[in-house]
């Protein structure tokens, strides 16, 4: 089979046999669902062989059949250089109790204070955070560093150097965001409690 025939067929070289778009995407999904976390689109090009833009293409439209808005129990997150399969928010009860999961993974006001601060203004330093918030910090950002929601991202060029905070891609799939650029606007935040 030459390459026109492969094109026509919509079908990938993979080793010496040949997928079509429908196999590959069976063998992504397989590949998200059995992972857990986001997988590379890097990773998944080389295990299958095609290019990461073809992943990236066939990911994207199958995105669109597990969106939010679906009748899935889970949605495919498609990050910049990553995608991941997780369940919907508004199962979270039903999954806990099923799964016999106590503890809660709320956060704390407080967390949730030093989170959308880094968030909103990264990369930032814990006196920075502490400005703002007008108290000791400390404690939030340790357990936001344990929870894997932000990360040390290199140090100040000032006076004792002080480590600078930016928040992971662990956060946005927490609060299932792409990117930064779909935190909402401050200026909405804030109307809206105003109005409460």
């Amino acid at each position: 089979m030459n390459n026109t025939e492969i094109e026509e067929n919509s079908s990938l070289p993979v080793g010496d046999a040949v997928l079509s778009d429908e196999e590959a995407m069976m063998m992504i999904e397989a590949i998200l669902f059995a992972a857990g976390y986001p997988v590379m689109y890097k990773k998944i090009s080389d295990s299958l062989g095609i290019g990461v833009s073809k992943v990236r293409e066939l990911i994207a439209k199958k995105a669109e059949e597990f969106s939010p808005e679906s009748s899935h129990g889970f949605i495919l997150l498609s990050f910049p250089d990553s995608a991941q399969f997780c369940t919907k928010e508004c199962y979270a009860g039903q999954i806990k109790d099923a799964l016999g999961i106590k503890r809660g993974g709320n956060l704390s006001n407080s967390s949730m204070e030093v989170l959308a601060t880094i968030a909103y203004n990264e990369p930032v330093t814990r006196a920075y955070v502490d400005t703002v918030r007008g108290v000791d910090s400390a404690y939030s950002i340790n357990s936001l560093l344990e929870k894997g929601l932000i990360e040390p991202c290199g140090r100040l060029d000032s006076p004792g150097r002080p480590i600078l905070y930016r928040t992971t891609e662990a956060f946005l799939r927490c609060f299932g965001l792409g990117s930064l650029k779909e935190l909402p606007d401050v200026a909405s935040v804030a109307d809206s409690s105003d109005k409460d």
